[in-house]
């Protein structure tokens, strides 16, 4: 019987091989270069040869002016990217529901769906001409209406909200599609009650369509706060420049410029690898409670 279910299943190992041989030689090979946190590393010397200075790097970061800033940066970006990406993709999962013309429903998914595929390069540069505070579509908008030009990438007090607008004009469509799927779960023989007791649609999405999604709502928020220190790196790589670091440098653009750009290799490492051990806790708390509220496991 081992032998039997052994051949049935040996051809999936097989397809697994090459998956598993990537994900060792670039996601786990490389944390050898963790040692260079607790290190002054000279590329020169190697990473044996470079002196052992233990916790200093991680000291000299907290040291660093900045480092608060780009702390709360971070948490405010990818929070509110957290809450929006949460109620845009709901929002929208339910208009698009209620559509009854096949046709134009397919279209719209179909067009809020494509900026997904788009990487940030694309899109950057699309954003950066579209908010261009002297020939942007949306500044001239702006001044057709009687206001002032806005320095959207430009102004501090702007720049975090663009993000996260820019953001979820790109993810927002891609995300509906879970949404949409958990719409599809739900019996309509409810809303076939619910009309012959005199519902009307809002009381037929606040008491069903909402109640159906809320599982999937919950499991999604839950693993959602594993993201918390993520405010994406190459959204922002691409659009930000000195002027707004004080409200759009985070975590992944702070560690680019020390490892790539000054060459302090040890405490880039050092931020790098105290993000992941708090992503780690988070991500393993976000799992616990996706298991306790929605029953969701990955085992």
């Amino acid at each position: 019987m081992f032998r039997k279910s052994w051949k049935l299943e040996l051809p999936l190992h097989l397809l697994l091989l090459p998956a598993t041989a990537i994900v060792f030689i670039y996601n786990y090979i490389p944390m050898a270069g963790i040692v260079m946190a607790f290190e002054r590393y000279i590329p020169t010397k190697g990473i044996l040869g470079s002196k052992w200075v233990g916790f200093d790097n991680f000291s000299y970061v907290f040291s660093l002016p900045d480092t608060y800033t780009v702390l709360w940066n971070t948490l405010f970006i990818a929070c509110m990217k957290i809450v929006v990406g949460q109620a845009t993709p709901i929002a929208i999962a339910l208009l698009l529901n209620e559509m009854r013309s096949a046709f134009i429903k397919r279209g719209v998914q179909t067009l809020i769906y494509l900026p997904h595929f788009l990487s940030w390069t694309i899109l950057g540069g699309i954003m950066i001409d579209i908010l261009s505070p002297s020939s942007g579509i949306v500044n001239q908008a702006l001044t057709a209406l009687g206001g002032k030009p806005i320095f959207f990438l430009g102004d501090n007090a702007w720049f975090p909200f663009t993000i996260v607008v820019s953001n979820e004009w790109k993810e927002f469509g891609f995300s509906t599609i879970v949404y949409l799927a958990a719409l599809t779960g739900i019996s309509p023989a409810l809303y076939e009650a619910a009309v012959v007791d005199g519902a009307g649609r809002w009381r037929q999405t606040w008491h069903i369509t909402l109640p159906g999604m809320r599982p999937v709502i919950i499991l999604l928020v839950t693993l959602s706060l594993g993201q918390v220190l993520n405010a994406g790196f190459e959204q922002i790589f691409v659009l930000y420049s000195p002027q707004v670091y004080e409200s759009g440098d985070i975590i992944d653009t702070m560690v680019y410029r020390m490892g790539m750009l000054s060459a302090q290799y040890g405490p880039a490492t050092a931020v790098g690898l105290m993000k992941s051990v708090v992503s780690l806790v988070l991500i393993s708390i976000a799992y616990f409670l996706a298991y306790r509220l929605a029953n969701y496991r990955i085992f």
